[in-house]
Formats: structure tokens, C-alpha cells, sequence
């Protein structure tokens, strides 16, 4: 018991620690910012009106206030941000209308195919068109080889290696997210 209390005041002591540092470094911004105001320049101006050289603090968007307040004090991954049960039902949702919306444009599509290739089949046996089956088959071997050559060498090119790797890296990041939007896809899938 008396381990955990040491624990627990440690980790009061490191969070009062920190809120003091960002309290100390948001009266510097205010008395800066005051400073620029009273010489008669601007935030970002030098004192005859020249941009300054400094411009990491404009780039620091967390730690501006209309970020926080839209995106909340913490804008990193949602592990981050909500607990596991938030994070299953947000996924969970999200898949499940995914999953049900796939199901219906993928039934749609293959009913306007099949129904295509029926009406096909039926204006080709009453004789309403022709089909030169020869000049059908030598275009779909062409295809063939097309699909053979271009899929032996395929070398990813660096844009799509880059997105590969953001997504990749996102769904490391959001593993309950991730698992949550697939169980709620395939349930919206199957309903």
C-alpha cells in the first residue's frame, strides 16, 4: 500500500510539474506577445516591419489555441485520445456502414453485369447483332500477355510506397480502431 501512494504522488508531483511548465511558457508567449503590441509590430514582425527569420513558432499549430479547441488538447492517433470502448464502437459503426453500403453497390453492379451480359446473349441468339468470336478471342489473349508483361516487373513507384507505409503506420497506431472497423464491415456485409 504504501508503494502505491509513493507511486501515485510521484505521478501528482510530474503532472503538477508539467502544467506549471506549459502555464510558464504560456505567460511568455502572452508577455512576448504584449512586448510586440507595445513596440508597435505585429506577432511575426521585426521592429521596422520585416518578417522575422523565426519561423518555427508559427509552425507549431498544437500549441495555438484555436487548434486546441478544435481538436481538443490531444490531437494524435485515437488511442491517444479515447478509451478502448469508444474506439471499438467509433470502428465498429464506421465498418458496419461500410460494410453495408459495399454490399449493396456490389449487388447493384453485379446486376447491372449480369443483367448486361444476358440482354448480350439474348440479342446475339435472335440475330439482332453478330459476334466475331474470333477477333473476341485474340483480343482477350492480347490482354493476356499485356497482363503477364506488366505484372512480372511491378516495382512500386516511392508515392505509393510512401502511402503504403502512412497506412500502414496508421493502423499500427489505432489497433482497436482498426479491428473494430473490420468486425463491424464484415457484420455489415453479411446483414
Amino acid at each position: 500500500m504504501g508503494e502505491e501512494a509513493g507511486e501515485e504522488l510521484r505521478s501528482r508531483v510530474q503532472l503538477r510539474s508539467c502544467a506549471s511548465l506549459i502555464r510558464q511558457q504560456q505567460e511568455a508567449r502572452r508577455r512576448r506577445w504584449a512586448r510586440e503590441r507595445a513596440g508597435g509590430t505585429g506577432p511575426g514582425m521585426a521592429a521596422g516591419g520585416a518578417k522575422k527569420e523565426d519561423s518555427s513558432e508559427a509552425l507549431d499549430l498544437k500549441n495555438q489555441s484555436w487548434w486546441r479547441k478544435l481538436f481538443g488538447p490531444s490531437s494524435g492517433s485515437s488511442a491517444e485520445k479515447y478509451n478502448v470502448t469508444t474506439q471499438l464502437v467509433i470502428g465498429g459503426v464506421t465498418g458496419w456502414c461500410t460494410g453495408f453500403i459495399f454490399q449493396k453497390v456490389g449487388k447493384l453492379a453485379a446486376t447491372a453485369v449480369g443483367g448486361g451480359f444476358f440482354l448480350l446473349q439474348v440479342a446475339n441468339h435472335t440475330g439482332y447483332i453478330k459476334v466475331n468470336w474470333k477477333l473476341v478471342e485474340q483480343d482477350v489473349n492480347k490482354a493476356k500477355e499485356q497482363l503477364k508483361f506488366h505484372g512480372s516487373g511491378s516495382k512500386l513507384t516511392p508515392e505509393a510506397k510512401s502511402r503504403i507505409d502512412e497506412v500502414i503506420t496508421f493502423l499500427k497506431k489505432n489497433v482497436i480502431l482498426t479491428g473494430g472497423f473490420a468486425g463491424g464491415f464484415l457484420l455489415g456485409m453479411s446483414s
